[in-house]
């Protein structure tokens, strides 16, 4: 059973790894993992957890490695108000006033002495680094980026480099409160961007209205929704008609008509007048909160990248500790001058500096988060950084036809005689077929009353009543039963064969129409992918529709096990990705590579693809396609940037060619520009609406 315990303001990859490994060695945590954008402890846990008891000794834990992070269970986020995070650096303040007075007597001479003035004011400056230092010390963990950053500019102080040493803390100091206000603002914008939450819920209770939260609301529960207000739950409209915004759903800014009887998602906006509504779904059971949830969880499924970047952390800084170590050892034994002592001293504790890997653990998981929350401001969810990822090695594509290139809306564009049409009506209104609801929907006339219908998928449906068998469905299940369907006239479009007792009557032919989107995208990403069209309908319609969108291959008269199939049977030297509706495509986007579902936010594709386009715009795919090409480049640059850096200043630092001051930069002057660039992801223009 997996917990999350929110660890609000802990932005220190290496405290975050140390807080992961102690935690999984308390008896009742199987594993822990940090979630660095939503400030969660993922917790893996055994039947011995106990929240109240575990709390504190989890809070006990996270204050022995790093102060000032808010630890509390993410259950009771929303009855718990945390305080406000202040950034205290008195002790560095106080120390540079200290420092400052040491300089003037330095300066002038003053026989007091300004050594001393100069140490206590390292101290006080140095105050917060050297107490990280004493936890890790104390955790018997040796290789700790407060303890290589205390030993090197103790080092510079006994070389009687006052200032650097000072500067060298308070840069790092400054370099530290940037990283939390920018990692702060990044997370900020993402929410601002998804803007998807839920503050309360107009309830109606013994003819008033009552304000409440949405967690208080149950199913049954009418509620009243004002102009202006978001719909807190799924639910049935009782009472009113309106328009609904439902950009923060889709990302498309267009309205939704809806009236009495319609079912709505939560999350849309009412723009219209009040609506009357009855909750068919409670809070954290309704689309809303799946989306938020799928989204704040969404960076748990990490990207190959961000699994190396951590495994490549825990080896790098010992590595470089060591090699720091050598750098002093080897030139004192070869040359024990003592008058260059001091300088290999100095490289070494350069060395020190440069050593932290923060602009990589921190930039990497940073970049795939932009990137998911851009996709999601335009109607596009990922449900992991891993999928954002392998999207980009995708070169071969499946793609259902009804729903995901053609609107789905079916219009009856011919039948053989009214009776057929009654027979067919009469049948199909047993079905949930679009095919089907657009016969129903086209007959205007009285319906036979049947009693015993049965539904075979793929095929059609069976009646059976005191006057025989019928049939209504396709070629296939006519043949089935061994009835010959005596028609020479082929006509483009789905038919639907009627037949009784063995003896074929006649049939209805229904048209779908192409989507303008498809033809403009399908039309482009055949010029970089592989795709093949994958429907159970002739191959007349499939021909047809193939040939409007360019030409493309496809594949006909399949049945949903067929389907599967024929896309394992596509050709590819990377990935495959499946395109489809969400409900009649399930057990295909589970089995694809990358699983795109498109929809309005059904259940069925939030629980089963991986990609999720909130509407049925087919051009957000090639949007998708677009971020996480973008999001690959900036995680590229910036471990380019992080690690051509580094090794470059190591290098410096090795031949006594680099300060400390230089070293700094090296450190947090990287790991802000990183930070900076992973947020060109949701500046980008070229990826806005």
């Amino acid at each position: 059973m997996v917990k999350k315990i929110i660890m609000k303001n802990l932005i220190c990859s290496g405290c975050a790894g140390k807080i992961e490994k102690s935690l999984s060695n308390l008896d009742y945590i199987n594993s822990a993992s940090f979630n660095f954008p939503n400030q969660v402890m993922l917790i893996d846990v055994t039947d011995d957890y106990n929240e109240d008891t575990a709390i504190v000794e989890i809070k006990a834990i996270v204050d022995s490695i790093e102060e000032n992070v808010e630890t509390y269970s993410y259950d009771k986020r929303h009855i718990i108000e945390t305080k406000k995070q202040v950034e205290k650096y008195y002790s560095v303040f106080i120390g540079i006033g200290i420092f400052l007075i040491g300089y003037i007597f330095d300066y002038y001479q003053i026989p007091l002495g300004f050594i001393p003035l100069y140490w206590i004011g390292y101290l006080f400056i140095a105050y917060k680094i050297m107490k990280k230092t004493y936890k890790g010390i104390k955790r018997k963990e040796i290789f700790n980026e407060n303890l290589l950053m205390f030993i090197a500019t103790v080092a510079a102080m006994f070389l009687q480099d006052y200032f650097e040493a000072a500067l060298v803390i308070i840069f790092y100091s400054l370099g530290e409160y940037l990283q939390h206000k920018a990692v702060h603002r990044s997370k900020q914008e993402v929410s601002d961007l998804m803007d998807l939450k839920i503050e309360y819920a107009n309830k109606f209770i013994d003819g008033k209205i009552v304000i409440v939260d949405p967690l208080a609301i149950k199913k049954g529960d009418v509620l009243i929704i004002k102009n202006g207000e978001k719909i807190p739950v799924d639910g049935i409209i009782l009472k009113g008609s309106t328009s609904l915004n439902t950009s923060a759903l889709t990302g498309e800014a267009k309205l939704t008509h809806v009236k009495t009887g319609d079912y709505v998602l939560s999350g849309n906006l009412n723009v219209g007048s009040t609506l009357e509504l009855q909750a068919t779904k409670e809070y954290n059971e309704s689309t809303i909160a799946k989306i938020i949830d799928l989204i704040e969880n969404s960076t748990n499924h990490k990207a190959r990248t961000e699994n190396f970047i951590t495994k490549f952390a825990r080896y790098y800084t010992p590595f470089v500790t060591i090699a720091a170590l050598l750098m002093f050892l080897i030139p004192t034994i070869l040359d024990p001058n003592p008058a260059h002592t001091s300088d290999y001293i100095y490289r070494a504790a350069t060395f020190l500096v440069i050593s932290c890997p923060c602009a990589l653990v921190l930039s990497i998981p940073l970049s795939y988060f932009s990137g998911i929350g851009a996709a999601a401001r335009q109607g596009i969810l990922f449900k992991g950084s891993t999928y954002l990822h392998m999207i980009t090695n995708v070169d071969s594509i499946g793609i259902d036809k009804t729903g995901t290139l053609t609107h789905g809306n079916f219009t009856v564009a011919e039948f053989t005689d009214l009776e057929t049409l009654k027979i067919a009506a009469s049948a199909e209104r047993y079905s949930n077929h679009p095919i089907a609801q657009s016969i129903v929907k086209f007959y205007e006339g009285e319906l036979y009353d049947y009693e015993n219908v049965e539904e075979v998928a793929g095929y059609g449906l069976i009646i059976k009543s005191e006057s025989g068998t019928t049939l209504v469905g396709n070629r296939k299940l006519l043949n089935k039963h061994n009835v010959k369907v005596v028609d020479k006239k082929s006509m483009i479009g789905s038919n639907v064969f009627i037949s009784q007792n063995g003896t074929y009557i006649g049939k209805v032919i229904v048209r779908d129409q192409i989507k303008d989107s498809s033809m403009n995208v399908i039309r482009r990403l055949s010029r970089k992918y592989n795709i093949t069209m994958l429907t159970g309908d002739n191959e007349l319609i499939a021909k047809d529709v193939a040939d409007s969108l360019g030409g493309i291959h496809f594949e006909c008269n399949l049945l949903p096990e067929e389907k599967i199939e024929k896309f394992n049977k596509i050709e590819t030297k990377k990935l495959k990705m499946y395109v489809g509706d969400g409900i009649n495509d399930a057990p295909l986007l589970r089995n694809a590579d990358i699983g795109v579902a498109m929809g309005n936010g059904s259940e069925v594709a939030i629980d089963v693809a991986d990609v999720i386009i909130m509407n049925d715009d087919l051009s957000l795919l090639e949007k998708a396609l677009k971020i996480a090409r973008k999001t690959k480049i900036i995680v590229f640059e910036n471990i380019i940037l992080s690690l051509g850096v580094k090794f470059s200043f190591l290098i410096l630092a090795a031949f006594g060619l680099s300060t400390m001051l230089m070293a700094i930069f090296a450190d947090v002057g990287i790991t802000l520009i990183a930070v900076l660039n992973s947020l060109r992801i949701i500046y980008s223009r070229g990826l806005k609406s």
